[in-house]
């Protein structure tokens, strides 16, 4: 069973920023879908299991931007 967590992310403005955060949150174990809008801020993460928001968090972070849980 899948669960999904959304987070909103503060600094994207493009479809780059998009990239950038798919990229770095898709190298997480078990995530197997990332929806994420510069328009809207928001990322949302599918995984096989919960994923740690540290995780997340971080991930975003290399990428170059904050992220929150929403």
């Amino acid at each position: 069973m899948n669960t999904t967590t959304e987070y909103q992310v503060t600094g994207m403005s493009c479809g780059h920023c998009e990239t950038a955060i798919r990229t770095e949150v898709s190298h997480i174990p078990g995530v197997n879908g990332i929806e994420v809008s510069a328009a809207t801020g928001r990322l949302t993460v599918t995984a096989e299991q919960p994923v740690e928001d540290a995780a997340v968090i971080a991930a975003v972070d290399e990428a170059g931007y904050a992220a929150a849980r929403s």
